[in-house]
C-alpha cells in the first residue's frame, strides 16, 4: 500500500490510501463544496478519479469538475463521471456481488491496467433512496466496503445529503465508515462498527 497522505482538497485535510469515509452535506451545493476540490486535487495530483454520481448530464459535470485544469494539462480518462443507471443500478436493481466485481475492475484497471498510482472515487449515495430491488442492502454493502478498500492505493468516498436521508439510515451510516467529513472536518468515527460486528448485529451471513 502506499504510504503517502492524500490531501482531500478540502480544508487542508489529508487522508490515508485505504481510506472509506462518509461526507455529509446538505443539497446540491453543499455535495459540489466537497465533490469539486476532492476531484480537483485528485487531478492535480495525478490520481485517476472516478464518479459516481446522480447526474443528468455528464459531459457538463465532466467539463465542470475538471475545469481547475487548463486544457492542456487535462489527461484524457483521467476523470470519469458514471450515472447511478450503469453502475449501482445496473439493470434497474442493485446487487452487491456484481456492483464489487465492476468496482475491483475499475480500480484495478487504473492502478494496474492504466498505470496510475492512485485511484479515488466519489460515490453519491441518493440511488439507495429509489424504490428500486436491492437497495435494502445498501448499509451491508458499506460495511463491506471497508474489506475493499485496503486491497488498492484508494480513497473511496461516499456522499450522504443529510437533506434527503433519515436519520435512521444515517446511523447506520455512521456504523460502516471508520472516518467522517462533516464541516470540513475529519474525524475518526467512534461510532464505527468493524464489518463482521455490523453485519452480524443485522443478522447478514456472508
Amino acid at each position: 500500500m502506499l504510504d503517502r497522505l492524500m490531501e482531500v482538497g478540502v480544508g487542508g485535510l489529508v487522508l490515508k490510501p485505504g481510506d472509506h469515509i462518509c461526507a455529509f452535506y446538505r443539497g446540491p451545493a453543499g455535495r459540489d463544496e466537497i465533490l469539486t476540490p476532492y476531484i480537483a486535487q485528485g487531478l492535480q495530483d495525478g490520481d485517476k478519479c472516478i464518479c459516481f454520481l446522480d447526474v443528468a448530464d455528464r459531459t457538463e459535470v465532466k467539463d465542470r469538475l475538471q475545469a481547475s485544469l487548463p486544457e492542456s494539462d487535462r489527461v484524457p480518462g483521467q476523470l470519469e463521471v458514471l450515472d447511478y443507471q450503469e453502475t449501482y443500478l445496473r439493470e434497474g436493481r442493485f446487487n452487491q456481488e456484481e456492483w464489487f466485481e465492476f468496482l475491483d475492475r475499475s480500480v484495478s484497471g487504473a492502478i494496474s491496467g492504466e498505470g496510475y498510482t492512485v485511484a479515488r472515487a466519489a460515490g453519491e449515495m441518493a440511488w439507495a433512496l429509489r424504490n428500486t430491488p436491492g437497495v435494502e442492502e445498501l448499509c451491508s454493502y458499506e460495511a463491506m466496503v471497508n474489506w475493499f478498500a485496503p486491497r488498492y492505493p484508494q480513497i473511496l468516498m461516499c456522499f450522504y445529503d443529510l437533506d434527503r436521508f433519515s436519520g435512521e439510515i444515517v446511523v447506520d451510516v455512521l456504523k460502516t465508515h471508520p472516518k467522517v467529513l462533516l464541516n470540513n472536518m475529519v474525524v475518526e468515527n467512534p461510532y464505527y462498527m468493524e464489518p463482521a460486528a455490523f453485519l452480524a448485529q443485522q443478522k447478514i451471513t456472508v
